[in-house]
């Protein structure tokens, strides 16, 4: 423990945000006011005036039920579906008299389905209460009077409470940091548990409190005055009174919960914000609910069979009532129900009513043709299915061990269904590991690397690649010899090794390298035993300069909280030695700025400015004497960006003591006012500094493609999936990665909608902005009208289309939007350029708003967090960015080439598994429902069951269920190496052939028609002639339990046909269903008859001694499958859909036919298809319907 006062440093102005003393002239006003009315009274938690704040505690529940509230609420969550309230009425109905069957036999199946999903639900909730448990009870030490602290569980902390949070703890409250181990009150945070960054954020205590020790913390009064909580982690605006002065709060002193103290023995910190009040907890909202299409499908073909199921009670009911009053008149043809000593159910004189009572018994007879075990079933394949996905080795990523992760089961079929997938560049389709491969310094180009794009440019243009090396000897280039230094792929002996000093320009190859060793906010981190340093950065991109200044001699090897040390090589004694640089300001990049400055005194006190940011920012801040490499400059930029690569301008310029006395004053005034516009005033009084640079060069760095990128989606194009790339990059970069890639290609024509006609650069620097919006949106009106009418004239040729940032803010507004997709719609390549994260979001709103059909978004930072949460299914790319796009996504993957796998094997599979699933369910319960129906019709609608309670009951629960989910889980049209294959198969996903409502209906028809076949012929068979050799005939029981072996048989066997690839598990449950029917028989015969009713001993002394029982059952069950037979015999010999197609192909043999498999392949390839197969097709081997491909 430190005792005594610190000593004190000004670190606040390194940080833009940072905060110093506050100023008599502070802007306050906004404290006290709506939305910042929060007091907080540090150190005393429990005085009268906190108390009145009744502020929430510091307890966090995440579960969705209490002990209290889990029966209702969940009993409401399930009663909410349709079905399972009509079950629930049904259910109740049961118990009056109107019930064709016993109550408990309606009840049982009904507390079965719904008891499963409780449990279900109950587990998953008590894995969160457990979770809760274990966050509130975790211990931090708390003030509690004298200096002393004494430890306490998390839920008990109170607004106002001092804490001490040591190393490598979690913060238990959001805090404003007093002080900590380092003497000016620094710390380092690890935020991943927010936004899924493991980089090190630095924070620092006001200068006030940076002293405070525990001694000191016993007389430590403060108020702290502040915004309401609110869910926005990167704000903060507030105040501290504190030994009768007012000090500004930013998020610079801001610890938010669940975030990690890194590197810092210790700090003080008080709470400001408890349990649900913190900024964790305020964002941490559901997801958007999504549904998959066929799931909203499937609640419709619902109501449809509830619609039919109404208008077969009520035709039963009119003719109940008609043929009830008919009984009136002469001789009884319905003598049995004895009509004229009938209670109300059969009471002539009043049909009309019996009719009425009839109609309600009908809704509860009939109420079989609703599948009661639907939604549960489904619930179940889904899980499962998910739980394969997860564990599909082929989508596990080895070297960063991560396998897929589906954190959604409720889209599993929606991935087969995709048909846009708008998707991220950086880190997404390239590896966000970045490498410093070239360089612009004073003019000449320096760097031999050749990059990926490079090389896909040369193949394009069909020339070997020529470029200069070493002594000017030209020779071709393959790649590079591979640095061993992660971020460095940079080889040019004229600068390395210290050989810089011997060029022309050596002076500014010092400025150009120095600048990179100091300019940054990177953290070095020296190894004690290697002495080796390695550096925390906050972008891949800062690490890549950083490492590369520190190859080429330059190595920024310290920081402290004033100073920044660099070894760097003496051109004059040819020594390395050290040197500081004073660390003045840092002011921060940000994605409106597009630079990143820093100032700083050297040795010999001179004040420099150093600078580096984007070309469109950084050329128009230069001074008049500090253009002398401009032209060369932009050169090789445009060259590095035509080559893939990622460039930023560097430029300085030395600023003189008054110039920065007056900046660094309104500097100070900016950061230390208390307001939200905090941001605004900052930046207002950078671009003032900010200008007259002197131009030093430019870096470019390589993002490389991931592995398998250009494979992967070449296969989505052959599948037919469009894919549109969505990124804050250049035009000229994204354009070449696409080429790269295969989503372009040469002859493709590119319509290109860009700002960049001379009148608007002209209306540009008049600054009139209404005149530039209107000349801007016209501009871009014409541009797309032009676009669309190309592409609507040559139908046969492909198109790309690539816009820019600014034009697409007005390719957005309502009344172009329509426009702008009906073009985007028409071309095979979209590249949308320089777009914010609010653009991605709404271009993938526009496109799944647009088309009506399934959109996919896949990213990997935190800027395309909105586009995932926007489409049909987001995927989460878990690269370098850290995980919020993995937090915000349905299903986590770790590299693109995996989205293959997951869309053409499991997208299809599970598509195909649910739509067949769901048919099946519909048919099974049509064919045991349309049997009663038809028995109930042939007893002249009296409301006779055809079976008994039990069976009825069971069909769905036990006899019928577990067959269908087999085959959600297991079931294969083709093997996943003939999807991937033949991507072609894909189709039947996006087209929506399974489950259209022709092919519902379909089923339901060959249902019908089973049921009819089971009906006629078991009534036909079995009466009127003597069932047994005692010529005992087929009573009621008998017929109805040889119907029901006949229903049981058909449905089971229907399934074995259906299926196409069998396993012992889907043996089991077919053949297991329908011995556990044998079985049940059995055991429910044996019962007593006050149990067993109509089955007693019905299958042992009726059924199993008679021949004709089972000449009747093979003869029903061949005949109700007949016609099923012949409809798939007929459809795959002469229509076969593209899954028959292939399984024909693999009985065949022709699978190994590479010229069968390439003429199959190009039935998928389109003029307008994008990827290297369609690109090598359209340049060797036209064939029909792409003859005009070029």
């Amino acid at each position: 423990m430190r005792t005594g006062r610190k000593k004190k440093f000004n670190f606040s102005k390194i940080y833009s945000f940072k905060c110093g003393k506050g100023s008599s002239r502070d802007d306050h006003s906004q404290i006290g006011g709506p939305g910042f009315s929060r007091v907080v009274y540090c150190n005393e938690p429990d005085g009268l005036e906190a108390s009145l704040r009744n502020y929430a505690t510091n307890y966090v529940r995440t579960a969705k039920y209490t002990a209290a509230t889990f029966l209702p609420k969940s009993l409401f969550e399930q009663f909410r579906r349709v079905a399972n309230f009509y079950f629930l009425v049904t259910g109740i109905l049961s118990f009056t008299s109107l019930a064709p069957y016993s109550a408990v036999s309606a009840i049982v199946p009904l507390i079965i389905v719904i008891g499963a999903t409780m449990i279900k639900e109950g587990i998953e909730d008590w894995r969160r209460k457990q979770q809760d448990i274990e966050v509130n009870n975790r211990l931090v030490k708390v003030h509690e009077g004298g200096g002393k602290f004494k430890q306490t569980e998390w839920k008990n902390l109170k607004v106002g409470d001092i804490v001490k949070v040591e190393k490598d703890d979690f913060f238990p409250a959001d805090l404003v940091l007093l002080s900590s181990s380092y003497e000016d009150a620094v710390c380092y945070v690890e935020t991943m548990n927010l936004d899924g960054e493991t980089n090190l954020k630095l924070k620092q205590a006001l200068e006030a409190t940076s002293s405070l020790n525990e001694e000191d913390l016993n007389d430590f009064r403060a108020v702290v005055k502040c915004e309401d909580p609110n869910a926005n982690l990167y704000s903060f605006v507030g105040s501290m009174e504190f030994e009768g002065q007012q000090y500004p709060l930013s998020p610079q002193q801001l610890l938010l919960r669940d975030s990690k103290l890194r590197n810092t023995d210790h700090i003080y910190g008080a709470v400001i914000f408890t349990g649900h009040d913190t900024k964790v907890i305020q964002n941490s909202t559901d997801p958007p609910s999504k549904r998959s299409k066929i799931e909203k499908k499937m609640d419709k073909i619902v109501y449809f069979l509830f619609g039919v199921l109404f208008l077969m009670a009520f035709i039963g009911s009119i003719y109940f009532g008609i043929v009830t009053k008919d009984d009136l008149e002469g001789r009884h043809k319905r003598w049995y129900l004895r009509p004229d000593d009938a209670t109300i159910f059969f009471d002539p004189k009043r049909a009309p009513v019996a009719a009425i009572y009839h109609f309600l018994t009908a809704l509860l007879l009939y109420s079989y043709l609703i599948p009661i075990s639907l939604y549960v079933s489904i619930e179940i394949v889904k899980v499962l299915q998910s739980i394969f996905i997860n564990q599909d080795v082929h989508m596990y990523y080895e070297e960063a061990d991560k396998p897929a992760h589906a954190r959604t089961s409720n889209l599993n079929e929606e991935l087969g269904q995709v048909h846009t997938i708008l998707s991220d560049k950086t880190g997404t389709l390239t590896c966000n590991s970045m490498e410093f491969i070239k360089c612009s310094v004073a003019g000449t180009a320096y760097g031999y690397g050749v990059t990926e794009v490079e090389k896909a440019m040369a193949k394009r243009k069909g020339s070997p690649l020529i470029l200069k090396g070493k002594d000017d000897i030209q020779h071709p280039i393959g790649s590079p010899t591979q640095s061993s230094v992660k971020g460095f792929n940079f080889d040019d002996d004229r600068i390395m090794n210290g050989n810089w000093v011997n060029e022309p320009h050596s002076d500014v190859i010092q400025k150009f390298f120095r600048l990179l060793a100091i300019c940054h906010t990177a953290i070095p981190d020296t190894d004690e035993n290697t002495g080796k340093v390695t550096y925390e950065a906050e972008s891949p991109d800062e690490a890549a300069f950083v490492i590369a200044a520190r190859e080429l001699g330059f190595e920024f090897f310290k920081r402290t909280q004033t100073s920044v040390y660099v070894k760097e090589l003496d051109p004059v004694s040819g020594k390395f030695i050290e040197r500081s640089y004073k660390l003045l300001n840092v002011l921060e990049f940000n994605s409106s700025r597009k630079r990143m400055s820093v100032i700083v005194r050297d040795e010999e006190g001179k004040l420099l400015l150093l600078s580096k940011g984007a070309d469109s920012v950084m050329f128009e801040r230069l001074a008049k004497n500090g253009r002398e490499y401009e032209e060369e400059t932009r050169e090789h930029v445009n060259e590095y960006a035509d080559a893939g690569l990622r460039t930023l301008i560097l430029a300085y310029r030395q600023l003189s003591e008054d110039e920065y006395k007056v900046f660094n004053e309104k500097f100070s005034e900016a950061k230390n006012s208390v307001s939200t516009d905090r941001e605004t005033l900052i930046d207002d009084v950078t671009e003032e500094i900010e200008k007259d640079l002197i131009l030093l060069g430019a870096t470019a760095v390589e993002d490389k493609l991931q592995q398998g990128v250009p494979d992967c989606i070449d296969k989505l194009a052959q599948a037919g999936i469009k894919i549109w790339v969505l990124t804050g990059d250049k035009m000229e970069t994204a354009i070449n990665i696409g080429y790269a890639c295969s989503l372009l290609r040469q002859g493709m024509k590119q319509i290109t909608i860009t700002l960049d006609a001379p009148e608007i650069i002209a209306l540009e620097k008049m600054g009139e902005k209404d005149a530039i919006a209107k000349a801007s949106k016209q501009s871009v009106l014409r541009q797309i009208t032009e676009g669309k009418n190309q592409v609507v004239k040559s139908s046969s040729e492909a198109f790309a289309l690539i816009i820019d940032g600014k034009s697409l803010a007005y390719a957005l507004e309502d009344d172009v939007k329509k426009l702008f997709l009906e073009l985007a719609i028409g071309c095979a390549s979209v590249i949308c350029c320089r777009s914010s994260p609010k653009q991605k979001a709404l271009v993938t709103r526009l496109v799944k708003e647009g088309t009506k059909k399934t959109t996919l978004a896949v990213g990997d930072g935190a800027n395309d967090v909105g586009m995932l949460q926007e489409a049909d299914i987001g995927i989460g790319i878990s690269g370098v960015e850290g995980m919020q796009a993995v937090m915000s996504s349905d299903i986590a993957i770790a590299q693109f080439r995996f989205l293959e796998r997951l869309l053409l094997v499991h997208g299809h599979w599970c598509y195909r598994r649910i739509s067949s699933m769901i048919c099946y369910f519909f048919y099974k319960n049509v064919t045991f429902g349309f049997t009663v129906f038809l028995y109930e019709a042939h007893a002249s609608f009296s409301g006779q069951p055809a079976y008994n309670d039990w069976f009825l009951s069971l069909y769905n629960v036990f006899f019928t269920s577990l067959p269908v989910i087999a085959m959600g889980v297991f079931d294969q049209d083709v093997s996943a190496r003939f999807c991937l294959k033949f991507p072609l198969l894909y189709q039947e996903g996006v087209q929506d052939v399974l489950f259209r409502w022709r092919r519902i209906i379909g089923w339901m028809l060959n249902g019908v028609c089973s049921a009819a076949i089971i009906f006629f012929f078991c009534v036909r068979a079995l009466t009127p002639q003597g069932f047994n050799k005692d010529g005992k005939i087929a009573e009621y029981q008998i017929f109805g339990a040889t119907m029901y072996t006949c229903v049981v048989w058909v449905v089971n066997c229907q399934m074995a046909l259906a299926i196409s690839y069998f396993t012992l598990i889907q043996h089991i449950f077919i053949w297991g269903g329908i011995a556990l029917w044998y079985l049940f028989l059995l055991a429910y015969g044996a019962m007593p008859h006050s149990l067993s009713t109509t089955a007693y001993k019905v299958f042992v002394e009726s059924l199993a001694p008679t021949p004709s029982f089972y000449i009747v059952t093979i003869f029903v069950v061949i005949s109700a499958l007949v016609p099923y037979f012949v409809y798939k015999a007929i459809q795959m010999r002469f229509f076969p859909m593209y899954h028959g197609i292939i399984q024909w192909i693999r009985y065949e043999g022709w699978s190994e036919d590479p010229e069968y498999c390439n003429m199959v392949r190009q039935r998928s390839i389109r003029p307008t298809t994008v990827g290297y197969t369609a690109r090598s097709l359209a340049r060797t081997n036209p064939l029909d319907g792409i003859q005009n491909y070029r």
